[in-house]
């Protein structure tokens, strides 16, 4: 499952940075079903900063476990800007994690649409600041993948650590 990776890969860079800064990350996964996870627990040491990935394929299951809205699922669907947004909080928040990590997309082979074709995905990340300091966000980017299944699973793994790299800088 390196097809789509950097050398090294991302997974292998994303840890000296939380150590460094000594912070979590917790990852809500739901188009790539536990990859971003696996990823980083394939790197030892991932314990120092990985604390824990959920796999919420479902309604319910963004729902119960993420704190994501009836109201956002209903009116944008689960592959949208406000449901990764509320997918990144929920899960920073439920694991107290310095960072959150949210996926939600489409991997295909059927799925798509004109306006969300197959290779879809929202990437959300989420930030912790001090109480107090006002300083907590989170950003969602759109991405669209070609590939097959796999392919598109991985290249969305990849790129959802890419996106929480560039926001430690």
């Amino acid at each position: 499952m390196r097809e789509h990776a950097d050398d090294p890969p991302i997974e292998e860079r994303i840890g000296n940075p939380l150590r460094e800064a000594d912070q979590t990350v917790a990852v809500a996964e739901s188009c790539t079903g536990g990859l971003i996870g696996s990823l980083l627990t394939d790197v030892a040491g991932s314990s120092d900063y990985f604390d824990r990935s959920l796999v919420t394929y479902s309604y319910d299951a963004k729902r119960q476990h993420l704190g994501v809205s009836r109201e956002s699922l209903d009116e944008s669907g689960a592959v949208s800007e406000p449901v990764a947004r509320q997918m990144a909080r929920g899960v920073r928040d439920v694991a107290d994690a310095t960072w959150g990590v949210a996926t939600t997309g489409i991997a295909g082979p059927t799925g798509g649409t004109d306006e969300k074709p197959v290779g879809t995905v929202f990437v959300g990340v989420a930030y912790a600041a001090d109480w107090g300091t006002q300083e907590s966000y989170a950003t969602v980017s759109r991405y669209e993948f070609d590939g097959d299944r796999r392919a598109i699973k991985e290249q969305i793994a990849r790129r959802a650590l890419e996106d929480l790299r560039a926001e430690l800088r």
